[in-house]
Order: C-alpha cells, then sequence, then structure tokens
C-alpha cells in the first residue's frame, strides 16, 4: 500500500495535483474472518446514516455492491 501510495502521490505531483492526496488518519484494514468482514461491511453501510442523510441505510440511493463479494478464509 505504502509503495502504490508513493507512487500515485508522485503521479498526482507531475499532473499539478494539489496535496493533500489522502485521507489523514487512514490505515488499511486486512480482514481475517468472516466476522470481521461483516463488522467492516456494517460500518460502511452506515455511514450515511452516521451523517444524517438517511434515517436507514436501505435508504441511501448509491448503496450496493457491484460484485457479491464473499469472505474466503483460505488465501
Amino acid at each position: 500500500m505504502k509503495a502504490l501510495k508513493g507512487s500515485l502521490s508522485a503521479w498526482f505531483r507531475n499532473k499539478d495535483f494539489d496535496p493533500p492526496f489522502w485521507q489523514k488518519g487512514f490505515f488499511d484494514h486486512i480482514l481475517r474472518s468472516a466476522e470481521s468482514y461483516e463488522e467492516k461491511w456494517h460500518y460502511v453501510r452506515e455511514n450515511p446514516v452516521r451523517a444524517g442523510l438517511v434515517p436507514r441505510w436501505e435508504a441511501w440511493p448509491y448503496a450496493g455492491e457491484i460484485f457479491d463479494l464473499e469472505f474466503r478464509a483460505e488465501r
């Protein structure tokens, strides 16, 4: 992730984009279990509710998955 962000930052600078390029305090989470996956998905799904944009996540018109994702323990 560090290498990707470094490469993209260089590209942005060469294209005269103004920093910051990355959200402060952001860090990646490794999904280690089905429980962890479900917890993270629930958190993301509730973002528009916490922001006061909708009363329930089901009312958010942009919710959904492009691909049906499932956790797999094997690597």
